[in-house]
């Protein structure tokens, strides 16, 4: 199919005024708006957009909760807990050692990719404390908006018991890890994180029969965390209720576009007519927007998670391992661990290595722990953006396309209101908070990219 991609933007373009409503309805049954992807980012996007009138079908390549999907596998840690973006100063000087080290929390795969090397300048440059501070506001934003919204959608069956909101340890090792984080807490409190230092022996009385060898250890109150993949699966049901079309092995070949808005998507199941298209496919965003002559800002960055049959006594909060940067979500007869980065291309495979290494780790933080009795080992590809923050908003000069994607390790706790934003921008109502932040292009000025032949057939 011919596509025209439009003239590449010069920036988002602003929503419609407050009460200008949604763009007019196709004739037929076509969708007043198509998501791309059924992760935890599209399904929320289609939530909002269906609660506020919309007529809304979703496309994925597979299925809802499929293993090769990042919203299937990971702890689904929500809550405040967790908002530092991965670029923070200091990180730079450990990129050798990490480099060097395979098993390292951050890992790179040497290799010559340009955009990887676009990616790792962009990130370098925001390494910052000014860059820092100011991406670890909006995450944080982000993060509590998230929380209130699931705690509204889980107030009732089937998805109440899947949120688990009884609080978050955060444990450290080391005396010198501890005191980095006693001293963080004022600042953290300061700015709506609700931590506390554990005294002597309340991490005990918290966690009865559960052996730690740690320094010390923090309690955030407002820690939670969905069961996954079991809340995407539930989570669709109630879409699906709500009649949203939700079509699974869809995979999108192909937009038609006339002047500066997609009119057509070709599919394998057949062509769709939406008045608006949300693309928010996880890393698999990049190759899609690709197809109109858009370039994405993303890496995906490998994670794996090791599911163990729980101990007799397991733990009864989910744990963040501090230093060695790994997630314990207890999942009643079972255990889910899971952590590490790399950034390894579109590799999705499982090295040995990298799960001995996960384990290693949470034996030196709970060595009563078997982590040999594996359920399960997953890995999967997280969408990130150099500066952690996603992508939410206009794609280029397209009035009818928006981006959501590039919620990275994090994308449980962003999900919920970046679909908001979504559907007001969608719905030409001035969006809540400032789009400017997670503009799709905002790298763009910085490092030109070629344009797209315009006329060309994809």
């Amino acid at each position: 199919m011919s596509t025209t991609p439009a003239p590449r933007p010069s920036g988002d373009e602003p929503p419609r005024p407050p009460g200008d409503g949604p763009a007019p309805r196709p004739g037929g049954d076509e969708p007043d708006v198509l998501v791309v992807g059924a992760g935890i980012v599209g399904l929320f996007c289609a939530w909002f957009l269906a609660r506020d009138g919309h007529r809304v079908t979703v496309v994925d390549r597979g299925e809802v909760g499929d293993p090769a999907a990042c919203s299937s596998g990971n702890t689904g840690f929500v809550g405040t807990q967790g908002s530092a973006p991965l670029a923070e100063p200091g990180v730079p000087a450990k990129g050798l050692r990490y480099l060097l080290n395979p098993e390292s929390p951050f890992h790179i795969r040497p290799r010559w990719d340009p955009a990887l090397l676009a990616w790792l300048w962009h990130f370098r440059r925001v390494c910052t404390e000014a860059d820092a501070r100011a991406a670890f506001d909006v995450l944080l934003s982000l993060k509590q908006r998230s929380l209130a919204i699931l705690h509204e959608v889980c107030a009732a069956k089937p998805l109440a018991d899947t949120l688990t909101a009884q609080g978050m340890l955060l444990a450290c090792k080391t005396p010198e890890g501890f005191d980095q984080a006693r001293r963080s807490v004022p600042a953290a409190v300061a700015r709506g994180v609700p931590l506390r230092v554990l005294e002597p022996g309340e991490l005990g009385r918290l966690e009865p029969g559960v052996e730690f060898d740690v320094a010390g250890a923090l309690l955030n109150a407002e820690g939670a965390a969905l069961r996954i993949p079991a809340f995407l699966v539930e989570f669709a049901g109630v879409l699906r209720g709500m009649g949203v079309d939700i079509r699974t092995h869809t995979e999108v070949l192909d937009f038609e576009v006339a002047g500066d808005r997609v009119r057509a998507v070709r599919t394998s199941r057949g062509d769709l007519r939406p008045a608006e298209v949300v693309i928010a496919a996880g890393i698999w965003s990049v190759a899609c927007a690709r197809k109109l002559g858009l370039d994405l800002m993303l890496q995906p960055a490998k994670g794996y998670a090791v599911t163990v049959a729980a101990p007799e006594t397991p733990p009864r909060l989910p744990i963040l391992l501090s230093e060695g940067k790994v997630a314990v979500m207890p999942l009643g007869d079972r255990l889910r661990l899971a952590g590490t980065l790399e950034l390894t291309g579109m590799d999705a495979s499982v090295s040995p290595r990298r799960v001995d290494g996960i384990a290693r780790t949470v034996r030196s933080y709970l060595p009563g722990l078997d982590t040999d009795r594996r359920v399960q080992v997953w890995s999967g590809l997280r969408p990130c953006t150099p500066d952690s923050l996603p992508l939410l908003g206009r794609a280029g000069a397209y009035r009818n396309v928006c981006v959501a994607a590039g919620h990275g390790h994090i994308g449980m706790g962003l999900a919920p209101a970046g679909g908001r934003l979504i559907a007001q921008l969608v719905g030409g109502v001035r969006p809540e908070l400032d789009l400017a932040p997670f503009a799709v292009d905002r790298w763009r000025r910085r490092f030109p990219r070629r344009r797209p032949t315009p006329g060309s057939t994809r």
